[in-house]
């Protein structure tokens, strides 16, 4: 196989941007560091059945051909592991296609990232059996998103039993809105003031904790952090993009049983 050569890409790149690591998934069409479309999906729709369509439609609503994209990027996970997959194959496709680099993203950096800055943030997506996947960060400035552990799976009880000691928190993302009245208890019970919000403003300086509800398509942050990995060099090559899985998939979990 000869050598990976990309097409040279300028300083503000039009990048594609695919989210499908959530139930309804989403799109970003974005010129450097400006939004230029976004799409949010259904959530009783799978990805399979409709992705290539919606991306034709966003595309053509905003007047620009597949041929153009310089970038492709995507949430490589954790998330949905069919709905990763889904995503995953189409950017690799793509970029294998036209010559492009493509970018993996970590969800909980984008969700996080869609939250607005804050000194402690958590990231949450629901992970099946029970649990969620969980990372805490620091969010600073447009694209600045720091781990401050490493992600995990886990139940919701035993998440809030390591954070109570957190007086100051940003709560993010699809696990977080399904958790809310747990997450909203255990903050009542320990004397902690508890609000939601549309709003991605810095979280101030008394005791809360805060849930963002963010409307903002979360491809939008996935365009975001690609471009702040720019320039893009032959590592950024379908070969290499994996999935980021933080547990095996649910067959996975069932073989193992039955061995």
């Amino acid at each position: 196989m000869g050598e990976t050569v990309f097409v040279q890409v300028n300083s503000r790149p039009l990048i594609l941007s695919i989210e499908t690591a959530t139930r309804a998934g989403s799109l970003g069409l974005a010129r450097g560091d400006e939004l230029l479309a976004s799409y949010v999906g259904d959530a009783g729709s799978s990805h399979s059945t409709h992705l290539l369509e919606e991306i034709e439609k966003m595309m053509k609503e905003a007047r620009v051909a597949l041929t153009d994209i310089e970038v492709f990027a995507v949430a490589a996970g954790p998330g949905s592991f069919t709905g990763l997959r889904i995503g995953l194959a189409t950017v690799k496709s793509f970029a294998a296609t036209l010559n492009r680099p493509c970018v993996g993203i970590q969800t909980l950096h984008a969700v996080a990232l869609g939250a607005g800055e804050s000194d402690a943030t958590i990231a949450l997506l629901p992970a099946g059996r029970g649990e969620v996947f969980a990372q805490r960060f620091t969010v600073s400035g447009e694209s600045f998103v720091q781990p401050l552990e490493s992600p995990t799976h886990i139940r919701p009880g035993s998440l809030l039993d390591r954070l109570v000691s957190i007086r100051r928190l940003k709560w993010a993302g699809e696990g977080a809105q399904i958790y809310l009245e747990e997450i909203k208890a255990r903050a009542q019970a320990e004397g902690i003031d508890f609000e939601t919000t549309e709003s991605k403003a810095e979280v101030g300086d008394e005791v809360r904790w805060t849930l963002v509800n963010s409307t903002e398509a979360l491809a939008a942050s996935v365009a975001s952090l690609a471009l702040a990995l720019a320039p893009f060099d032959d590592t950024y090559s379908p070969q290499n993009l994996r999935a980021i899985y933080v547990r095996p998939s649910d067959a996975e979990i069932n073989e193992r049983c039955q061995v």
